[in-house]
């Protein structure tokens, strides 16, 4: 039986799209069934992985609404043991046809909870805000990972995201935890870092990954390629920190 995990935060130019991409593509070079659901609009997931969302008919959009089962919406993409659920701009309309639909909030949850038979891992990759898009991925999902810039106003928001996530243990998912907290555009020679890392300790213990992701200039060339770091630079440091993530994820689900 797999796993759904989510990533999310509710702060834009983090790092979440690049952490979904990459995480996934690691685990699948790592023999993973790993299926990755692009849940924001803006569809970066989707072209990460080579597929041009503007030639998409079929999207998360439909699997959303009910209209599409997702076995008819999921591509194979060209890497090692990894399928995409992808998104296109219809997906921006979907808050407002949200609001009027019965049982709402477990819109997504009842499309995709069967898929856990056939993937190690799932994950998906949600909007950069706390709307009902998000408030679905968070129904759905076993345990969330929320990655954090080292950066100022790295903590703003989180208290926000936190209570989010206490408000759909309560009333919608039970079971839903922290899978871990993932510092990112790590810069181990700032003092910002440092202090930062310690906050996130502070708040987070355990749950912050040991693994780091570096600011690295491959992993902002690979999606314009339509690649994760892993097929486009193997040997670069940011390649080698989402297997590195990759493992730990592993070693902690074991």
């Amino acid at each position: 039986m797999g796993k759904i995990i989510a990533i999310a935060t509710q702060k834009g130019g983090v790092g979440k799209t690049t952490t979904a991409v990459n995480l996934s593509a690691s685990l699948g070079a790592k023999r993973k069934k790993t299926l990755l659901i692009d849940l924001d609009p803006q569809g970066n997931s989707t072209s990460g992985v080579g597929i041009n969302k503007r030639e998409v008919e079929t999207s998360s959009y439909d699997v959303l609404l009910g209209s599409t089962a997702p076995e008819e919406v999921i591509l194979k993409t060209e890497f090692d043991h990894l399928h995409i659920l992808p998104c296109n701009i219809q997906l921006a309309g979907a808050e407002i046809e949200l609001v009027d639909m019965p049982d709402r909030v477990n819109a997504l949850k009842k499309a995709i909870v069967h898929l856990k038979e056939f993937y190690d891992y799932i994950f998906i990759d949600c909007p950069p805000s706390l709307g009902l898009i998000t408030l679905n991925a968070l129904t759905a999902c076993d345990t969330l990972l929320i990655p954090i810039q080292c950066e100022y106003y790295a903590l703003e928001g989180l208290s926000q995201l936190m209570a989010t996530v206490r408000q759909v243990k309560k009333m919608y998912n039970p079971t839903i935890e922290i899978e871990g907290v993932v510092l990112t555009m790590y810069d181990g020679r700032l003092n910002l870092t440092a202090q930062v890392m310690n906050e996130v300790k502070k708040y987070y213990g355990e749950k912050v990954f040991r693994t780091t992701i570096p600011r690295n200039v491959r992993l902002s060339e690979a999606p314009s390629h339509g690649k994760p770091a892993y097929y486009y630079d193997r040997s670069s440091s940011g390649t080698k920190a989402y297997v590195d993530l990759a493992a730990e994820l592993m070693k902690r689900n074991r």
